[in-house]
């Protein structure tokens, strides 16, 4: 009998997982309905990521951490496709995005290299935020044409300058957090990645003057008012986690 035709585009998943079970077999059936498989790279999961991946219908494979760029430059190397759709272990597709990509492939090769993203945050009690505080990323490419860095403290590579990006129009979900103590936890986390040291005096104006304007950002500019008092807070936590990177930083300093 002659298999029915797989009328997704031709498209990978690519998912880093450490101990991601909340969400996980939510996150692979999602992406199996925009792309065509989805490979996960696990560095030793000690809760049921691997069996509710397996199970759900993802091909993962375990590999001890080698950095956050490096460890998605193994998945890539292990697609079958040469487009990416790159996810993180809490972010949902949606089946607007789903139509959209579809689309996207319906003539042949989309005709941009690099597409951005949104990402709509779901809050723990609410709505998504679907109009707002969205986070922009670039999660959907061509490995022929750009790779994750091969970097142990970054995983966002830098947009070449000569390359036309796309934009796609319907959002993912981004089930970012439990509550708020769960968020702090990651940004705490986040805030102690490894980054290049800014100089002592950018680092000294920024740990002085910097935490009005990271709040302003969130809740000016990313319009994080919209989501009243939760928006408030947020925004008041996400300023104060980038601040605190700043911190790090000049202890770094210090340490060196």
């Amino acid at each position: 009998m002659t298999p029915a035709p797989d009328h997704r585009p031709p498209v990978s998943a690519i998912i880093r997982t450490f101990n991601e079970e909340r969400l996980i077999a939510d996150v692979v059936r999602a992406a199996l309905t925009a792309a065509r498989e989805v490979v996960i790279v696990d560095s030793g999961s000690t809760d049921q990521t691997v069996s509710l991946a397996r199970a759900a219908g993802a091909r993962v494979i375990e590999h001890e951490w080698t950095g956050w760029g490096r460890q998605k430059r193994i998945a890539e190397d292990a697609c079958e496709n040469d487009w990416m759709l790159d996810l993180d272990g809490d972010e949902v597709v949606t089946p607007d995005f789903a139509q959209e990509l579809k689309e996207l492939f319906a003539a042949g090769e989309p005709p941009k290299k690099i597409y951005r993203t949104m990402l709509a945050l779901v809050p723990p009690n609410g709505e998504p935020w679907m109009n707002f505080g969205n986070q922009t990323r670039h999660k959907v490419y061509d490995r022929r044409i750009i790779r994750a860095p091969d970097h142990d403290g970054w995983d966002q590579f830098r947009l070449p300058k000569d390359i036309e990006i796309g934009h796609m129009k319907a959002r993912m979900l981004h089930y970012a957090y439990t509550d708020v103590a769960h968020l702090t936890t990651k940004l705490n986390r986040n805030s102690s990645i490894p980054a290049p040291l800014k100089s002592k005096p950018y680092l000294f104006l920024r740990i002085v003057f910097g935490m009005p304007f990271y709040f302003a950002k969130r809740y000016f500019l990313d319009q994080y008012f919209r989501g009243g008092v939760y928006g408030f807070a947020l925004a008041r936590i996400y300023g104060h986690a980038r601040w605190l990177r700043d911190v790090k930083m000049w202890e770094d300093h210090r340490k060196s």
